[in-house]
């Protein structure tokens, strides 16, 4: 299984980006995939989360109304919309994928991880 990560760049504050993370290799089921941030000095820390059959939806309070995770079953694909940057959303942005049910919260939760995606939010 392969979750690669993409749509990161460099953006002003107050603006956009979609993240995009797409799971190919063998068919797997999963409970839910999410996407977790880690900025420089800091711990990974979990940003948002899909339950991959009900499309219930997670999000930490520092992102809630601002990003929007949703999913394509028939790309296989999970998406992070991301509004309002600040500069504080500035890290490596991953996403992952959770085999069996359990707290989405935990990255330790997760079997599968994809390899990162920048995001730089600029003043």
């Amino acid at each position: 299984v392969q979750l690669q990560a993409s749509g990161g760049g460099l953006v002003q504050a107050g603006g956009s980006l979609r993240l995009s993370c797409a799971a190919s290799g063998r068919p797997f089921s999963r409970d839910a995939m999410g996407w977790f941030r880690q900025a420089p000095g800091k711990e990974r820390e979990f940003v948002a989360a899909i339950t991959w059959t009900t499309g219930t939806t997670y999000y930490s309070d520092s992102v809630r109304g601002r990003f929007t995770i949703s999913r394509d079953k028939a790309k296989n694909t999970v998406y992070l919309q991301m509004k309002s940057l600040e500069l504080e959303d500035t890290a490596v942005y991953y996403c992952a994928a959770k085999v069996y049910s359990g707290n989405v919260y935990y990255p330790g939760q997760y079997d599968f991880w994809g390899q990162g995606t920048l995001v730089t939010v600029s003043s």
